[in-house]
């Protein structure tokens, strides 16, 4: 995809009253979607624009978008085109080893740890070995910026989302300025921090494939697995409006497929989790935010309870892929390095299931383009609607394809 010359836009300027955020989950390479939204928003804003999100929260591979936008908060484009160049060169082995001796001695040592009963402090942390992609993060995303970029007001806070194995909470480390404070609640909390390459590739540490990370005292996974309300961290450091860059397709697709006797495969049993993991709580805090926004149309804040009257109207808008991504992955299957497929096909990852499993490790720049110009492509039909939101025109409770809003509006 080439550099696209920037359309002409009828926002002028984002009222930093707004204060809308930027919700970025998880989803493997999935994530490349989200570098295509991003995309078409820096052809709509204008020319050399900072950022029109000046709250950004990321989980998982969103987080490592996430950051990357709070880095350059000053200078929109150049921080969407450094996303855009990373993705769309993508290779597997610019995230984990996928050469055949790693991939051999990644099996051996399972084989070994499950033949002996265990191999005590030797028994493997992971499926893959993600070294690749701290060298990655270290050279591309200049985390440094972000101070600057908060004292100078073209950012309040950023978020990255991770959960923590040792208390079971999902905590949320965000940088910020004086203006947010630390929060604490059941099963969650936000901690301020100076953001590294450690919380970045801690958030995308998916459960049994990447080693879990250590921070401080304790070790950090996938920001998905504890988080059961994505949208939180943004409202509660002062987003008042909000865009998700989901990153399934929701279509039904001519409704469930028919009943297989076929017993499921590990494969295919990872592909689902993964996909619960990633995006059941999204949707599940989306419909959450819809139903309090009814509430707040229908009642006076000061008629509420005492206990409810801090609750406040937050406009969601939500772009999802027009296209089944699962798809789209078993299309770009054979782009996968061999010791990798055959590692994957020893678990199962085939048939039914491979699209869904690869397509959260397909990082190859076949699919993540696919991925970019589709998310591109859909961020431009939903034009007049982030317009709509970045210019702080009216908006519904909840903007999203007709399907998401049926569905999680009770229509």
């Amino acid at each position: 995809m080439g550099t696209a010359k920037p359309a002409e836009s009828g926002i002028h300027s984002v009222p930093h009253w707004a204060n809308v955020g930027l919700i970025l989950p998880g989803g493997g390479a999935r994530a490349a979607y989200q570098v295509g939204v991003l995309r078409a928003i820096a052809r709509i804003v204008p020319r050399g624009a900072p950022s029109p999100f000046n709250v950004i929260s990321g989980t998982s591979a969103g987080a490592i978008n996430a950051a990357a936008v709070a880095a350059y908060a000053d200078r929109f484009s150049a921080g969407v085109s450094a996303l855009n160049s990373v993705w769309r060169n993508f290779t597997a082995d610019q995230v984990f080893r996928t050469d055949p001796w790693s991939m051999l001695q990644a099996s051996l040592h399972w084989m070994a740890s499950i033949l002996t009963g265990g191999l005590g402090p030797f028994n493997p942390r992971s499926l893959l070995d993600n070294r690749p992609l701290w060298q990655l993060l270290r050279e591309r995303i200049p985390l440094h910026r972000i101070d600057s970029n908060l004292a100078a007001g073209f950012l309040r806070a950023v978020a990255v989302n991770l959960s923590s194995y040792h208390s079971a909470r999902s905590v949320c480390f965000f940088q910020s300025g004086p203006g947010v404070a630390e929060w604490e609640r059941s099963r969650r909390a936000g901690v301020r921090a100076r953001l590294s390459v450690e919380h970045l590739v801690a958030s995308a540490a998916v459960p049994m494939i990447f080693p879990a990370v250590r921070l401080e005292d304790e070790y950090y996974g996938d920001g998905a697995m504890r988080q059961q309300n994505p949208l939180s961290p943004a409202i509660q450091m002062g987003a008042q409006r909000l865009l998700v860059i989901g990153v399934r397709d929701e279509k039904t697709h001519g409704g469930p497929p028919p009943p297989s006797p076929e017993r499921p495969s590990l494969g295919q049993i990872a592909g689902y989790m993964l996909d619960t993991i990633f995006m059941d709580g999204l949707y599940t805090d989306i419909e959450r935010i819809t139903r309090i926004n009814q509430l707040l149309e229908q009642v006076q804040t000061e008629k509420l309870p005492p206990q409810l009257r801090h609750l406040r109207r937050v406009e969601t808008l939500v772009i999802l892929p027009s296209q089944n991504i699962r798809e789209l992955a078993a299309r770009h299957a054979r782009a996968l390095p061999l010791p990798l497929r055959l590692l994957l096909r020893g678990v199962g990852a085939s048939s039914q299931g491979q699209g869904q499993l690869l397509s959260y490790l397909l990082f190859e720049k076949g699919f993540t383009r696919a991925l970019i110009r589709m998310g591109h492509d859909d961020a431009m039909a939903r034009r007049d609607h982030i317009e709509a939101l970045l210019g702080g025109q009216p908006m519904p409770v909840l903007d999203a394809p007709d399907e998401v809003v049926g569905d999680l509006s009770g229509q």
